[in-house]
């Protein structure tokens, strides 16, 4: 009897280690995460969100799911990395608005200009319930994506010019600036009376160093990182548009998740939001941000009158072109996001 009990315990444990290796070697998921900026989570606001969200990934699953991060644009530009993720080919991508508007137009209505007072006024409005109705019409309009949140790309835009210091909107006239491919940002800086000048992002640099743009509009982390100062002499803190990226997932993928990797993936994503958040507050008062650009370039802050002044020119024009051209679904989009905005923006985030 005893031998069949120690044949029986031999048998059971052979049985569970062999469970064990089997469970080790089992076959992780891969998840490929491509991105436009550098490989370096101190350097940009975009890799701050992936590493964040691969660490946490890989290691609350165990490693049944691996993180493959891609920047740099490796695999191609930002608007080929959506149709990548949805044709399954990578499984996440951080996309700017520039490059998910042909796929999704409506979310120009984030370009109202100067809509938002404080930064943190942005992070209620975007996970709040706008965010929440935008992420669910971007993956009813897709259809093939699941969308996780909207990281920050580095906070508010502001302008750089080569030609003269810009503080009111007869600074911004002759002045050629280049935007996104977006007619809403070509509008907003035609309303402030410079010339819009669609690029490439990676012709942005040439362009401004050999004249054929005056200047550029982004956050002051990205003029930074991208040595905008070489060939700009003046910023000017407009704080005219907050851009975020949208953090989207393969349907697909997420579909084949079990309801526990993708609570740790939904986890993960949340975590990519803060951080990209963290670093990119963290960059702005840096060396790497407005402190690192103060004496390399002549900047200058909008006064509230001349702020104002920008806002009556470019909001109505905003407001008639989603209503042309983004028809009724556009424009109740665009209601919401004004009426969570200006909620964001009343909010008193000290109280007594």
């Amino acid at each position: 009897m005893n031998t069949f009990k120690r044949f029986g315990a031999a048998m059971a444990a052979t049985a569970i280690l062999a469970g064990t290796m089997g469970t080790a070697h089992a076959e992780a998921k891969i998840l490929k995460f491509a991105h436009d900026n550098k490989l370096d989570p101190f350097d940009n606001p975009a890799q701050a969100c992936t590493a964040v969200f691969a660490n946490i990934v890989e290691a609350d699953t165990n490693g049944a799911i691996k993180v493959e991060v891609y920047p740099s644009n490796q695999l191609g530009s930002a608007a080929e990395h959506v149709q990548m993720v949805r044709d399954g080919l990578i499984q996440a991508t951080l996309t700017s608005t520039g490059a998910i508007a042909s796929y999704y137009p409506r979310i120009d209505v984030l370009n109202l200009p100067f809509a938002f007072d404080s930064n943190a006024a942005t992070y209620d409005v975007y996970d709040g319930p706008f965010g929440v109705a935008l992420a669910k019409d971007i993956e009813a309009t897709l259809g093939d994506v699941e969308v996780l949140g909207f990281p920050d790309t580095g906070g508010f835009f502001a302008v750089t010019n080569s030609q003269h210091p810009i503080k009111n909107l007869e600074d911004f006239k002759g002045v050629r600036i280049r935007t996104m491919a977006l007619p809403s940002h070509q509008k907003i800086m035609q309303a402030l009376g410079a010339e819009a000048y669609p690029m490439a992002w990676g012709e942005v640099y040439a362009g401004l160093q050999t004249g054929v743009i005056d200047g550029q509009m982004n956050p002051v982390p990205t003029v930074t990182f991208a040595k905008f100062n070489e060939v700009q002499k003046y910023l000017t803190l407009t704080n005219h548009l907050f851009s975020p990226y949208t953090f989207m997932l393969s349907k697909a993928f997420w579909d084949d998740l079990t309801p526990d990797q993708q609570r740790i993936v939904r986890y993960a994503a949340q975590s990519c939001v803060v951080a990209s958040r963290g670093v990119s507050r963290v960059i702005e008062a840096s060396d790497r941000g407005l402190k690192g650009l103060m004496g390399k370039m002549e900047i200058d802050a909008l006064t509230p009158e001349e702020r104002e002044q920008f806002k009556k020119v470019t909001q109505p024009v905003m407001e008639q072109y989603v209503k042309e051209t983004l028809g009724e679904d556009g424009v109740k989009l665009l209601d919401l996001f004004k009426t969570e905005v200006n909620k964001a923006n009343e909010k008193q985030y000290l109280t007594d």
